[in-house]
């Protein structure tokens, strides 16, 4: 199997680090300087993004790695390549703002384990706009996922008066995700961009939204923007965040997605254990609960997926 081979190890390997980079990220978020607020932070830490993933893209040119750049495209395609990447760089923005509010007002435990709500936000755009047609079980599966974060939004008591409204915000990371990737698979996955090329790219345009969002907010604004950027936390935020895009980028070259997602999958474990000594937060036998279920979830999600595509390689 793919997975045994020189290649498929590596992509294991990288898969286990984007598992220990996604993890921390919500821990680090909630150590910045409390008087840094969230659209600063998330400005910040995204400009931090560029000054990493520039010389990296510059590195590739140097060695004669042209990827999107030699890429032999019309002008109407380049249009359609250009406006798709400003649209999903916005949303992307935008996503990264209500990552750090989210996880500040919900607490780290309860966002990463809102955040494994990608899945549902992925199958029903497909469904709906993409008219891909899932099965019963994807269905099923899909319907517990959404029961299993409602039973977590109220506190584990199920009562619609205790729905927590940041829980709720913390979907939205998803939901735009989910928007933003099959977008992107569905217009720039024939292309010869580069990881390095995608990521310098979609944190330039992010930060770009970031900054006009902060200007319009006032000139106050704009100095907290700076001021965070000075901050050694926001600069660790934007590492930490640049190389867990780079590393997931080229563990889905060497293994299928599939699997990489089901090795990523257990990370809010990981972040609830670090949650309780970095952070100072209790865990509650409902989170753990609610834990396990989106977990095995997303197990199941992925086994039908990888059923339902070896099935129609065969046919």
């Amino acid at each position: 199997m793919a997975e045994f081979t020189s290649s498929g190890r590596k992509g294991v390997a990288l898969s286990l680090g984007s598992l220990v980079l996604l993890a921390v990220m919500p821990i680090i978020s909630n150590m910045r300087p409390s008087a840094t607020d969230a659209l600063s932070f998330a400005f910040a830490l995204s400009v931090w993004q560029i000054v990493f993933a520039a010389p990296l893209m510059g590195l590739e040119l140097r060695l004669g790695t042209r990827g999107i750049f030699g890429a032999n495209l019309s002008w109407r395609a380049r249009r359609r390549m250009f406006l798709m990447a400003l649209f999903t760089g916005g949303l992307f923005g935008l996503s990264t703002y209500i990552y750090v509010l989210g996880v500040e007002k919900a607490g780290a435990t309860n966002a990463a384990i809102a955040i494994q709500a990608y899945p549902v936000f992925a199958i029903l755009i497909e469904s709906l706009f993409l008219k891909r047609r899932k099965s019963m079980l994807e269905y099923i599966l899909t319907a517990i996922l959404i029961g299993t974060l409602y039973f977590l939004g109220t506190g584990g008591t199920l009562r619609m008066s205790g729905l927590s409204e940041w829980v709720l915000l913390c979907l939205g990371v998803p939901l735009l995700w989910s928007i933003a990737h099959v977008l992107i698979k569905e217009e720039l996955g024939n292309t010869p961009v580069t990881p390095a090329q995608v990521t310098c790219f979609r944190v330039t345009i992010s930060t770009v939204f970031l900054f006009v969002v902060i200007a319009i907010s006032g000139s106050s604004a704009i100095e907290r923007g700076i001021d965070a950027i000075m901050q050694p936390m926001s600069a660790v935020m934007g590492l930490v965040y640049f190389l867990e895009l780079i590393v997931w980028f080229y563990a889905v070259r060497h293994i299928d997605v599939s699997l990489a997602s089901s090795i990523t999958t257990p990370w809010p474990a990981l972040t609830m254990v670090l949650a309780i000594p970095f952070l100072g937060e209790t865990v509650a036998l409902y989170q753990i609960l609610a834990l396990v279920v989106v977990i095995a979830c997303i197990y199941g999600l992925t086994l039908v997926g990888v059923r339902k595509a070896s099935l129609a390689k065969t046919v």
